[in-house]
């Protein structure tokens, strides 16, 4: 899998809110059909690395390159037409329009409604029960199934998910998990920022720890164990 290019890579990244330097030197690869596990406390730096790698966020220094080529100055609808797709902290549903319609609003990147509601309902069948409900009213579960969905109805090449677990119940958790893992095999390669490393470790093939604004350690969960525990009991 190594020889492969990486789908995405951030090599030195450093990125700044104003005068405060954030990300310092970042260096992180996502090859392609892999789940790359972005892990660490907060304030660590995991949303501020999402935020540039989906095209919110310009770079202060170093590169972000995708497939290979330097993107940096891309803005988050350029990621888009790249096949770069994100899920936000925060779920980012529309909370005033259906189910049905949240999925209507992803179709601007061409994709049919019909193939997104058929995609969407059997991979999740409440939100087909739910279709005509305000997405605001859903449980938080639910509309991370529909966030998930309007994201997938793009067709993208690479998931970003931070903090995919937020205020959502165990078992729903492990139900979004198992999905992405599904996802994975089909294809998708996806880097996930997560502040509970048990929760996504089983379907990570890569961890990356991340304190203070830069990547401290990263490898295969299994070899880098001892590092996640003494650095940072997440879960």
């Amino acid at each position: 899998m190594n020889e492969q290019v990486p789908l995405l890579e951030l090599a030195g990244a450093r990125a700044a809110y104003g005068p405060i330097q954030v990300l310092h030197g970042v260096d992180l690869k996502v090859h392609p059909g892999s789940v790359v596990a972005l892990l660490g406390p907060n304030g660590g730096g995991k949303s501020t690395t999402m935020k540039v790698c989906a095209g919110l966020l310009p770079l202060t220094g170093g590169e972000l390159r995708l497939a290979g080529r330097r993107v940096n100055g891309m803005t988050a609808q350029d990621a888009a037409r790249l096949g770069v797709c994100s899920i936000p902290e925060g779920r980012g549903v529309f909370p005033n329009l259906t189910v049905r319609e949240n999925l209507w609003a992803a179709t601007g990147t061409g994709a049919r409604l019909a193939d997104l509601e058929e995609a969407a309902y059997s991979r999740f069948p409440i939100l087909g029960e739910r279709r005509h409900q305000l997405a605001g009213s859903l449980s938080g579960g639910q509309q991370q199934m529909l966030a998930l969905s309007r994201a997938l109805g793009t067709d993208p090449a690479i998931l970003l998910l931070d903090e995919l677990s937020m205020g959502l119940a165990p078992m729903i958790v492990t139900q979004m998990y198992d999905t992405v893992a599904q996802l994975v095999a089909e294809g998708l390669s996806v880097l996930v920022a997560e502040q509970f490393a048990r929760v996504v470790l089983p379907i990570a093939d890569t961890a990356a720890l991340m304190l203070h604004g830069r990547v401290v350690a990263s490898g295969r969960p299994g070899d880098i164990e001892d590092q996640l525990s003494s650095s940072y009991l997440g879960g």
